[in-house]
């Protein structure tokens, strides 16, 4: 038994948001990698415990809590209300949004490693030949981290395809609109079809494989 137009919608989805959710992750998550790599506050305890949080809270609580702040009656739900836009929940925009969040700290810290590598040495260099701060951002900084662009990128899109709590919390069970690849397995166990979701699982480990091979093969280009 072959993939279903279902099966094929639920990868598309899942597709889109690996993607949107990467992107998102390494414009948010750049400066705050960078701002966690080189200040000296006490706020960044905090901040990075904040952005690690992922890491060692189960996804159905996440989940839960971003459930409630995107609601109607959360923080979030009440801003996006007043501008207009309705609440987050059961839409692909708030399966982005909990992606951000969830995925968070596997691009914050690949970047956040880079950027510490580097080290003051080339920074000081650069502005001692009056190189401003943005210049020695764009033009040290960001080519020197190329490897820990390319990781943060690997980690992010990744760790967003295999997504299910937190997913499945904020947005159910939608086709075409919230039912990524995750739930559908789910959906096709649990109706005991194992065949449809031996192809749909053994399809994404393959995919997944693959896409892991040609990022860490540019990643040794981009170290070589």
């Amino acid at each position: 038994m072959a993939l279903t137009a279902s099966d094929f919608g639920a990868i598309w989805l899942t597709l889109q948001l690996a993607t949107f959710t990467t992107v998102l992750l390494l414009v948010v998550g750049t400066p705050i990698a960078w701002w966690l790599a080189r200040t000296h506050s006490r706020l960044k305890g905090p901040v990075g415990a904040v952005v690690a949080l992922p890491l060692v809270l189960p996804p159905t609580v996440i989940g839960f809590y971003l459930l409630l702040l995107m609601g109607p009656n959360g923080a979030i739900g009440r801003m996006t209300q007043s501008l207009g836009l309705g609440t987050l929940p059961f839409t692909f925009a708030g399966l982005v949004v909990g992606s951000v969040f969830y995925s968070m700290p596997f691009v914050v810290q690949p970047l956040q490693n880079a950027f510490e590598a580097i080290g003051n040495r080339p920074l000081e260099a650069a502005a001692t030949l009056r190189a401003g701060p943005w210049d020695r951002f764009f033009t040290v900084a960001l080519p020197l981290a190329r490897p820990g662009f390319v990781t943060a990128a690997v980690l992010g899109f990744a760790h967003t395809v295999g997504e299910f709590g937190v997913v499945l919390m904020i947005g159910g069970n939608i086709p075409d609109r919230t039912r990524v690849v995750s739930v559908q397995i789910f959906d096709h166990v649990e109706a005991l079809e194992y065949a449809q979701a031996h192809w749909l699982a053994g399809g994404m480990v393959v995919f997944s494989f693959l896409i892991l091979m040609l990022l860490y093969s540019t990643r040794r280009r981009v170290l070589a």
